[in-house]
């Protein structure tokens, strides 16, 4: 196959994506997992072999979960073309008993962060920290936290054919009313651009990570998702209630939610401690 009906299919895959409402962050993803392949491919034709050697060359690069978060968009390319016999396997992972802390945020961090937003006087990112810790919402739903959701404290999510409702914590929303009083916006999206546009992930992201010298925080650690992960973090270790964490997160199934039930390595080496079984 020529290189030109390579990026033809690429194009007619992307649309084909876009028409099942894929998020922009996983077409950016999905097209730069496939560039990549492609590259590898330098202009050749697709065989079983070929794509099992780009897997190896992944295994030595990268770690076991990257490798199949790379493989995931190559084999889903390959069925899109009709190359159902290229398609390789990804790589069995065993659930860890227990999680790493080197990325994840703890609620120290998080207040540092806070502060650092508000002493620098960037209030609208201290309080997008501050809505996605306290709601576990996730950054793409940010839009959905609106003037009109602040009135009776329930945003009303709607996104890729899913509908939940997310509860505004009272605290939260009086520091939002405050808010959108002082930039008079009377109805739509709570943070938005200067011209009125919901703001974008990357600019979210961006803000973020100035503020990780200023706090003193790993900027490896600071990212949106892991203020979501904070909030289900904090939420299972008050309730120990893993289906209604579920269905705050929106996730359709509770092998999902369960990362956030594995307790970190401290935890757990003080849990086999308690069992006393060292003579």
């Amino acid at each position: 196959m020529k290189q030109k009906n390579y990026e033809r299919n690429v194009i007619g895959f992307l649309a084909e994506l876009r028409q099942e409402e894929k998020s922009e962050a996983t077409l950016d993803k999905y097209e730069r997992d496939i560039r990549k392949f492609l590259r590898f491919l330098n202009g050749g034709t697709v065989t079983k072999e070929l794509v099992i050697a780009y897997k190896q060359e992944l295994i030595r690069e990268y770690a076991p979960v990257s490798v199949n978060s790379m493989l995931i968009p190559v084999n889903r390319f390959l069925r899109y073309m009709d190359l159902h016999g290229c398609i390789v396997r990804t790589l069995k992972i065993q659930r860890a008993s227990f999680r790493s802390t080197d990325r994840e945020i703890t609620r120290e961090e998080y207040v540092r962060l806070v502060k650092a937003a508000e002493h620098s006087g960037d209030v609208r990112i201290s309080l997008i920290l501050q809505t996605i810790a306290a709601t576990g919402i996730r950054v793409s739903e940010l839009p959905f936290i609106t003037v009109e959701a602040l009135r009776d404290g329930i945003a009303h999510v709607s996104l890729k054919g899913k509908h939940r409702e997310v509860l505004i914590p009272k605290k939260l929303k009086k520091k939002l009313k405050d808010y959108v009083s002082s930039r008079k916006t009377v109805s739509g999206s709570v943070f938005v651009t200067k011209n009125g546009n919901p703001i974008h992930r990357g600019n979210i992201l961006r803000a973020m990570k100035r503020l990780c010298e200023l706090a003193h925080v790993e900027a490896k650690k600071v990212f949106p998702h892991n203020f979501r992960h904070l909030f289900a973090c904090q939420f299972y270790k008050a309730t120990r209630d893993i289906v209604r964490l579920a269905d705050i997160l929106g996730h359709s199934s509770i092998n999902t939610t369960r990362i956030y039930t594995v307790v970190s390595m401290e935890e757990q080496g003080k849990q086999i401690n308690r069992l006393g079984l060292i003579v």
